[in-house]
């Protein structure tokens, strides 16, 4: 798998972000300013331009336009480069109808698989709180890792919804239909899980490594898969579905199958988010993170782009500093944002960073301080 590297963007009438053009190293790229300025809106652009959506919630073209434009489209311009260094350009604009994009200048025929991680300030809050939240970022990520997955899981919800709409009428009639579904959700339902089982046992050959590469700490690092699958054949699983027929018919909806399934993180043993301070549970997020970076070079023999917007929150000076040396030590592009004073000195005595100052959506002409 090839891997692309953000080289230049530029982006017209998206938020409050003017039509500068912003360029990036190869190694890290720290985006510097006040709180409300636009270093966040750079994150969003890129991730827009990348994969087609925000990794904000509800989040769609009424809320990407700028106040201020005179003509409601948003147009995005950008220059990566691949491994060889050779720069393909990529652009895109998008109005309230419809989203075109092109590839050195040409109709975008099929979507370049421009792979990339994003390290959100609440995101570790909210993965030792929310399940959903949990079950969403395991799929997401598993997903860029396999294919098959990806595909599988498609599948596996078009059924699900499907059965759950059947469920949601008169279910009596459409019993011999909803016995077709549950033998499709039962294949499924014993790939997805095998693929995540797998995907657990690979990571956690990174998790504890990362851990303490990163902050010179000895704990051992664990996720577990909660699923009542787990062993469990097609036929098993096909039964298991119809024996809860009946309850599901009462409710009307699929009660249980694998989309329900939970992931538990384990510090030394211990549920994480009942036995650890904010702080260690902020440095498990994110060494999670970063070993599933490190299975994704191993994978591919490539890294995505890694965009972390203030990852700050939590984790005391000594903590900043020993994840800020493992960035330099790394060899992924980085885009990394803060407003937090005392992380914005840290991150100015990074050697060879690239610093992009922002103010009120433009691009600052300011010195690196380094």
């Amino acid at each position: 798998m090839q891997s692309f590297k953000i080289s230049k963007l530029q982006v017209t009438n998206f938020r409050n972000l003017q039509p500068d053009i912003i360029e990036f190293n190869s190694g890290i790229n720290c985006i510097l300013g006040e709180n409300g300025n636009g270093k966040t809106n750079i994150l969003e652009a890129l991730h827009v331009l990348t994969t087609r959506k925000s990794f904000r919630k509800n989040t769609g073209f009424p809320q990407f336009l700028g106040i201020d434009c005179e003509k409601p489209e948003i147009i995005f311009s950008s220059v990566f480069l691949d491994d060889q260094e050779n720069r393909i350009s990529i652009s895109g604009k998008m109005d309230s109808t419809a989203t075109h994009w092109f590839v050195d200048g040409h109709p975008m025929k099929r979507k370049i698989d421009l792979k990339l991680v994003f390290i959100n300030p609440f995101d570790s809050y909210s993965f030792h709180n929310t399940s959903s939240f949990r079950r969403q970022w395991m799929d997401q990520h598993i997903s860029q890792l396999d294919g098959n997955y990806k595909k599988c899981l498609s599948r596996y919800n078009s059924s699900l919804r499907f059965r759950n709409s059947l469920l949601n009428k008169k279910p009596a009639m459409f019993r011999e239909q909803i016995k077709a579904i549950d033998i499709e959700l039962a294949r499924y339902s014993a790939i997805l899980t095998n693929i995540r089982l797998k995907f657990l046992l690979d990571i956690e050959d990174f998790c504890t490594q990362t851990f303490k590469e990163i902050f010179s700490e000895e704990h051992l690092l664990k996720i577990s898969l909660d699923s009542r699958v787990i062993g469990l054949t097609e036929e098993d699983i096909f039964n298991m579905l119809q024996e809860r027929l009946p309850k599901d018919e009462i409710v009307g909806h699929t009660t249980y199958c694998v989309h329900k399934d939970d992931y538990v993180l384990l510090f030394d043993g211990l549920n994480s988010f009942e036995y650890c301070s904010l702080g260690q549970q902020k440095m498990s997020y994110l060494s999670l993170l970063f070993a599933y970076i490190k299975l994704f070079r191993y994978n591919f023999n490539s890294f995505p782009m890694v965009l972390i917007d203030d990852v700050s929150g939590e984790l005391d000076r000594n903590r900043w500093q020993k994840l800020i040396e493992f960035l330099e030590r790394s060899s992924f592009q980085v885009l990394i944002t803060t407003a937090n004073e005392k992380f914005k000195e840290e991150l100015e005595t990074i050697h060879g960073a690239n610093k992009i100052y922002v103010q009120a959506g433009s691009i600052a002409n300011m010195p690196n301080l380094r």
